[in-house]
């Protein structure tokens, strides 16, 4: 089969849709999308920030190549065993070693954690769906070895990101829903979850308030690499990226770790820098709401 590499952009096409025109759009975008799992590409070549994902000359090809490359055969395992592959480092904090499929996860803090999911998916094959994330760097996720022809942007979902998600688990392995702060119902919460599992895909839910979900991930910004010590404090490139994680789930107790996302040998990667530790309940402190949400 002929894998249909166009990345979606609907934000400016479908401007002066109604809803209806919207979802119906997308349910075309969606038919075109081969089944999973077929990973061959023939198709035009999608750029971003002059970084095409096909054909690209020079380092950058043979970065991405060496990382899908090198990660492929872990990447597939996971892939078929029912769970999606996550950064490293992430998999030691999840019981399945990846994000299981048919479940919600919440993320939120930074970007960064969002970027290597949809590099670790995609480069294992899968195709990924960001809806609602228009400042989402896509040049540090082709660094982190995502291939772009299997990523779908929705930026400007409309007034209902969540029912667009839930047409795009229709076809997609993992979908990422930024809720721009609002909370889902535990109502309509329960059907899209009721969609996921039967589709067999993977709902990622960041910037709002999700009840139910599966696992919940947090990253913090840690700290910075490459600035100088003593007099030279303040001085250099920023070479690293310190990560705090913390993992919170129905079925396993909290878990936490330190992780280091640099350049190494021309790619970006992900290095474990602290074990694993569990933490007790109490030990866990609980984001404050500061301002209050509203429903969609």
């Amino acid at each position: 089969m002929t894998e249909v590499t166009e990345l979606v952009e609907l934000s400016a096409d479908a401007a002066g849709l109604s809803r209806q025109d919207r979802l119906a759009q997308l349910r075309r975008q969606i038919a075109s999308i081969p089944s999973r799992g077929d990973t061959s590409f023939s198709g035009p070549s999608v750029s971003v920030a002059g970084v095409s994902a096909t054909g690209v000359s020079g380092t950058g090809a043979a970065v991405s190549e060496s990382v899908a490359d090198r990660d492929r055969p872990v990447l597939d395992r996971a892939h078929k065993a029912g769970v999606l592959p996550v950064p490293e480092g992430i998999a030691a904090l999840l019981p399945q070693g990846g994000l299981v499929r048919g479940t919600v996860v919440s993320v939120e803090g930074a970007a960064s954690l969002l970027l290597g999911l949809v590099a670790s998916v995609t480069a294992s094959g899968g195709h990924v769906a960001v809806i609602g994330q228009p400042r989402l760097g896509l040049l540090a996720a082709y660094e982190m070895g995502a291939q772009l022809e299997r990523l779908a942007l929705i930026p400007a979902p409309g007034p209902d990101p969540v029912e667009i998600a839930a047409v795009l688990l229709d076809g997609m392995d993992l979908v990422i829903l930024g809720l721009a702060g609002a909370s889902v119902s535990p109502s309509r919460a329960r059907a899209v979850v009721a969609r996921a599992r039967s589709k067999g895909s993977t709902l990622v839910v960041t910037e709002g308030h999700w009840d139910g979900a599966e696992v919940r991930l947090d990253a913090r910004v840690h700290g910075y690499g490459g600035f100088g010590q003593g007099r030279e404090l303040g001085r250099g490139r920023l070479s690293s990226l310190s990560l705090a994680v913390r993992a919170r789930g129905r079925s396993f107790q909290p878990r936490t770790t330190r992780l280091d996302i640099c350049s190494a040998a021309g790619r970006v990667e992900w290095v474990p820098s602290q074990p694993v530790e569990t933490v007790s309940e109490q030990m866990v402190s609980e984001q404050t709401v500061s301002s209050q949400v509203v429903s969609l």
